[in-house]
């Protein structure tokens, strides 16, 4: 027997059981005298205002108790200075969240079956889910990003094989500037799972050149020019100074490194 034939089968019976209870309230009711009927019929109605009522408190507190949430976690994600965007959107997820689960005690209070309706929400959000995973995926690194923060607009950032100044966050992807004045849009869910290098997290940076000589040429005078090059750059930071030395030897010429520290910069 297939899961289907399993799941018609079970509500066959489930069909078959509520006709027979149905019946049999039915055959009840026709063996009661007037005045029971009148006095169920009464307490059935006492009965339902008592659900109204509750319903009705349940919901005002309901409502209370959501706004606090709410405003809990604005306070919450302002001390964390979280993104304000990433701020307005966990907030109304999750007053959309708690509204529908007000509502579904809500329904159930009143005795109404709530099953359907979670099967409902169910099969919604796992239909959305499938048809959009590639999205939430970057939806879900676009959130990551705006928490942890490995990065913020302005920095000067190297992922996914493009490097630039970060233009803009949103919750999609991530927006850069290049250095010849290209701006890349790369998906966050990518970001969020790749290297990041970051080079304007410290507050400078080292470089390091390689240059290249002749074997018949002057390395004492190579190295001064060198120096005095980095020195004369208002670029570099004087301290720690500029460092020059050989390298390597290579088949065709001295290799000479340069190694120099700059401010962080954005662009």
């Amino acid at each position: 027997m297939t899961i289907l034939q399993l799941i018609a089968a079970t509500e066959a019976v489930a069909d078959t059981t509520k006709k027979a209870v149905i019946e049999q309230k039915l055959d009840m009711l026709s063996h009661m005298s007037a005045q029971d009927l009148i006095s169920m019929l009464i307490k059935d109605i006492v009965n339902f205002g008592l659900r109204i009522l509750i319903a009705l408190v349940l919901r005002a507190v309901g409502r209370w108790i959501i706004r606090w949430i709410r405003r809990a976690m604005r306070n919450m994600m302002t001390r964390r200075e979280v993104d304000p965007s990433l701020r307005g959107f966990l907030s109304s997820m999750v007053n959309i969240t708690l509204t529908l689960f007000l509502i579904i005690i809500i329904i159930g209070i009143l005795g109404i079956d709530t099953t359907s309706f979670i099967a409902v929400f169910a099969s919604a959000g796992l239909a959305v889910g499938m048809a959009l995973s590639g999205t939430l995926q970057n939806f879900a690194g676009g959130v990551m990003i705006l928490i942890f923060k490995p990065f913020k607009v302005g920095d000067f950032i190297e992922a996914q094989g493009q490097s630039g100044s970060v233009k803009e966050i949103p919750l999609l992807n991530t927006g850069i500037n290049t250095p010849d004045n290209k701006t890349i849009l790369i998906p966050n869910g990518s970001i969020s799972t790749g290297i990041i290098n970051n080079y304007s997290k410290e507050a400078t940076r080292r470089l390091d050149w390689t240059f290249g000589i002749a074997y018949g040429d002057d390395y004492d005078r190579a190295k001064r020019t060198i120096l005095e090059m980095l020195e004369a750059d208002p670029r570099v930071l004087k301290s720690p100074a500029p460092f020059v030395a050989l390298n390597s030897l290579g088949d065709s010429s001295v290799n000479i490194l340069a190694r120099a520290e700059e401010p962080k910069r954005t662009e």
